[in-house]
């Protein structure tokens, strides 16, 4: 416990467990949308923080960070993205097919049952990255779709993709977007904003309720990861039972064989099929 303790008075902007927090102040998640996208928003409804977005038919789970719709109906997703993260068997970054499926699930979610398409309100995902995904310096990295043949003619399907770049150097921004930049990466407070937040995550932190919130959350994903490494030992151990059994079978097979004993009769013996112990005999040869 001492140790989630000294983790919590650690925490920073960067972590999705304050992210979350600081993200579900209105002032703040308001302003930086407004600032961001250049717009006035009066006003914000949460859709469940960390929102778990289940389909019904059978696929992969996602828990959202944040999702708001303001009062124009438009909705947006917010991500904090410290990794950049790659599919250890197929070494791909996954952010992109990350986004996309993002989009799916939320269009999904928003779309009730017998809806019309065009009734698909306009929706935002916005990935706030520490790390440039794209390595060309931009602040912010904006994707609609555009028709290849023209470029000028872009898809009205009001889905956006935003990556956002808190390492980038160039590009237009807002002043209080680069000093929410500054904060995120360094904790540098140079602004009405991010002094806002810097006071937003210190009053979270003298919060008991929210401390015993943090270590109850960090509990429960260290019992499921313990559960995992569990599992995957067991299933690892199971199979190794399985291969030693088979290789003993197939010792066994070699054995009667050179007794002189017909395969079927050593199939009844190990278990073998009559064509595993005809291979077997065919190895032999």
């Amino acid at each position: 416990m001492q140790n989630l303790a000294t983790k919590f008075e650690n925490l920073t902007i960067q972590s999705d467990f304050i992210f979350k927090k600081v993200m579900s102040r209105k002032r703040i998640c308001i302003h930086l949308l407004e600032e961001l996208l250049q717009i006035k928003i009066a006003d914000i409804n949460y859709l469940e923080a960390e929102k778990s977005l289940e389909p019904e038919f059978v696929s992969r789970g996602i828990r959202l960070d944040i999702i708001v719709a303001d009062d124009k109906n438009t909705h947006y997703n917010l991500e904090m993205q410290v990794k950049n993260t790659k599919n250890p068997d197929t070494k791909n970054y996954v952010l992109p097919k990350r986004t996309r499926y993002y989009q799916a699930l939320m269009d999904i979610d928003l779309l009730q049952k017998n809806q019309e398409y065009d009734l698909l309100p306009p929706t935002y995902i916005i990935f706030i990255c520490v790390f440039d995904f794209f390595a060309k310096g931009n602040y912010v990295y904006t994707f609609k779709k555009r028709c290849l043949e023209d470029l000028e003619l872009e898809l009205p399907d009001e889905a956006t993709t935003m990556i956002l770049n808190t390492k980038g150097t160039h590009g237009s921004i807002s002043k209080d977007i680069k000093s929410f930049y500054d904060y995120v990466n360094n904790h540098v407070i140079n602004s009405d904003f991010t002094r806002q937040i810097d006071d937003e995550i210190s009053y979270l932190k003298l919060d008991s309720k929210v401390r015993r919130e943090f270590m109850l959350l960090e509990a429960r994903l260290l019992d499921e990861r313990r559960e995992a490494k569990a599992e995957g030992k067991a299933e690892g151990k199971a199979e190794g039972l399985a291969e030693g059994k088979e290789k003993e079978k197939t010792a066994t097979a070699k054995r009667l064989l050179s007794m002189g004993l017909s395969v079927e009769d050593i199939a009844k013996a190990t278990s073998l099929s009559v064509e595993q112990v005809e291979a077997i005999k065919a190895e032999q040869a």
